[in-house]
């Protein structure tokens, strides 16, 4: 009897029983569809049109609001001025005097000015020339001095101007004494400062024999006779 039924549920299984269960699996695939497309497209599966402008919302709202920055100091420049070009320096000649000034050689009052443009009448050669230097006068026996420092670089006699010193000053300035007595107190190479004494005012200068006692005194600069008024102090 218990095998009768036994065999009875199977012949239901291979029979009506196959085609309920087929349907009961489509049935709930259906139903499975249709809640999956209704969740996708309703407004619970957040895809539809209410959900993106409910999203976009959010996500305006979610932005950092702009930080407001104060706007950047403007830098003050200074306006710019033109450089002055430096003046020019004046141009010295290595060998120039480093002073001008001088001292006086001898004491006393210009018998004869310094003059190579005008000519000036000569006693005692009877004519009209110029004068390349001072005649100072003095009385014959008065001291004479170098005018600054330098070095002797001629004792002589001159057959004109009598006997004669030379002091190189090592500037391209020389000063020249002459009319001096025949003994001097210097000779070639010796080195001399302002005040040093180079001999006695003399009587030996024949060219100027008819003038009274006195120095003639020249500045030679450069090789060029120049005024010693503008130098001696």
């Amino acid at each position: 009897m218990k095998q009768k039924r036994t065999q009875q549920r199977g012949d239901f299984i291979e029979g009506k029983g196959f085609y309920i269960i087929l349907f009961l699996c489509v049935a709930a695939i259906g139903i499975s569809g249709y809640y999956l497309f209704q969740g996708l497209t309703g407004p619970a599966g957040g895809f539809g049109p209410e959900s993106a402008v409910s999203g976009q919302a959010e996500i305006r709202q979610e932005e950092p609001a702009p930080i407001q920055t104060e706007p950047p100091a403007q830098e003050t420049t200074e306006p710019q001025t033109e450089p002055t070009a430096p003046e020019p320096k004046e141009e010295v000649p290595e060998d120039a005097p480093t002073s001008t000034a001088y001292v006086w050689p001898v004491q006393g009052e210009v018998q004869r000015d310094f003059s190579l443009e005008v000519f000036a009448y000569d006693d005692t050669m009877g004519d009209w020339r110029t004068h390349a230097g001072l005649d100072i006068a003095a009385p014959a026996g008065t001291t004479v001095c170098a005018s600054g420092k330098g070095t002797v670089t001629s004792v002589s006699l001159d057959p004109m101007l009598g006997q004669t010193v030379t002091v190189d000053h090592g500037t391209g300035m020389q000063t020249f004494y002459a009319n001096l007595s025949e003994t001097v107190n210097v000779q070639v190479g010796d080195e001399v400062v302002a005040g040093t004494v180079l001999g006695t005012v003399g009587t030996t200068a024949i060219s100027e024999s008819a003038s009274p006692d006195h120095l003639h005194f020249e500045m030679i600069e450069y090789d060029v006779s120049i005024d010693p008024m503008h130098y001696l102090h």
